[in-house]
């Protein structure tokens, strides 16, 4: 057995757009359920929601996860939420999915930009034999908030996958918890589940993964695919768990106050800020030197401080390892770079620093 592909991230805390937190609050509100009690447990306004730019750390959806289940943590309303969400709910990146050729096309798309979904439960698509297997990972989801997102994710998972292709069906179904009543499950996936198993985990025959979806088109997929590309890049900068450091590094002014700090002020082991920052991609050297630049960079654009003072404010010993530093971050002497900005700005309107 073989996974059909990595997930382009291993955890929850990766940045989102509102569309799920306002998909939410319509849902409370079609339930007879107070509404304003869910954006209540943020710092998010109704305006914030009709802003399609917006986009909020994980904790603030999960902020509305524990509020909504606060009101109704039933399996039923678990499910129900989760049949709410459809290819249209996920943007650009959903019409990228419903244009793949087919749906293996369309999961390995999703895995590509996972981090452009609402989930929280990290999925894994295992291909082996005569076996198609979607298993859910949960064990970095709050426990307080675990079931209830396994159920609301598998939930949107299979309803967008229908929308991708309506006469996909489940073989199997497998829960860890023991259900109240079974007859929500049935409706939500069409089958009913075993429960008391080991995981999370949905079989579907693997022929399907080579069946055409009917609204396949290669200019539309190929457009929507460049749009994810540059949406997840700008997310990916500025990330979940990365941001938070970057932040911190940032209060300091640019001093590397150390990996350990750091992982204090996060209320974090050493070892899992390290793990959780592979996941996303960087590392906290990689971000000490990118908040360095960044402040350096405007630091030496005021024109007031010199190389030897903006090296020191930075937390470097000496201006000769600040300057090896940003040479290797510019390709230029930090000399150099403030002589380019300050002819730059210098410049006649529409004339060039280098012009003439």
């Amino acid at each position: 057995m073989a996974e059909l592909a990595a997930p382009a991230v291993g955890d929850w805390d990766f940045p989102r757009g509102t569309a799920s937190i306002e998909l939410m609050t319509r849902f409370a509100a079609a339930r007879g359920l107070p509404a304003g009690k869910l954006l209540a447990a943020t710092t998010l306004t109704p305006e914030h929601l009709a802003d399609p730019a917006v986009q909020v750390d994980a904790r603030q959806e999960l902020a509305v996860v524990r509020a909504l289940a606060a009101l109704d943590g039933s399996d039923a309303a678990a499910l129900e939420l989760g049949r709410r969400y459809r290819v249209t709910t996920f943007g650009i990146f959903g019409f990228a999915c419903i244009s793949s050729p087919t749906l293996r096309d369309a999961m390995l798309l999703a895995l590509r930009y996972f981090d452009l979904s609402f989930a929280f439960c990290i999925p894994h698509v295992v291909l082996g034999g005569d076996r198609l297997t979607l298993e859910l990972d949960d064990s970095r989801v709050p426990a307080d908030v675990a079931r209830f997102l396994v159920l609301r994710d598998l939930a949107a998972i299979f309803a967008v996958m229908r929308d991708l292709l309506p006469e996909i069906a489940l073989e199997d179904l497998t829960f860890r918890h023991e259900p109240v009543t079974p007859e929500p499950y049935l409706a939500a996936f069409g089958v009913r589940p075993r429960f008391g198993a080991d995981a999370c985990r949905a079989t579907l025959d693997p022929a399907l993964l080579i069946r055409p979806l009917p609204q396949a088109n290669e200019q539309t997929v190929a457009l929507c695919a460049a749009q994810c590309e540059a949406l997840v890049e700008r997310r990916r900068q500025r990330s979940g768990i990365s941001q938070q450091v970057r932040e911190r590094l940032v209060r300091l002014g640019g001093v590397d106050a150390g990996m350990d700090e750091i992982a204090r002020q996060l209320t974090l082991s050493t070892r899992t800020l390290r793990r959780r920052l592979t996941e996303a991609g960087t590392s906290y050297r990689a971000l000490v030197d990118e908040v360095r630049q960044t402040l350096a960079e405007e630091l030496l654009d005021t024109g007031v401080l010199s190389v030897e003072d903006v090296a020191y404010r930075l937390g470097y010993a000496e201006a000769s390892s600040f300057i090896h530093a940003f040479k290797r971050w510019t390709g230029m002497t930090p000399a150099a770079f403030a002589r380019r900005y300050r002819a730059a700005r210098q410049a006649p309107p529409g004339r060039s620093a280098s012009a003439g």
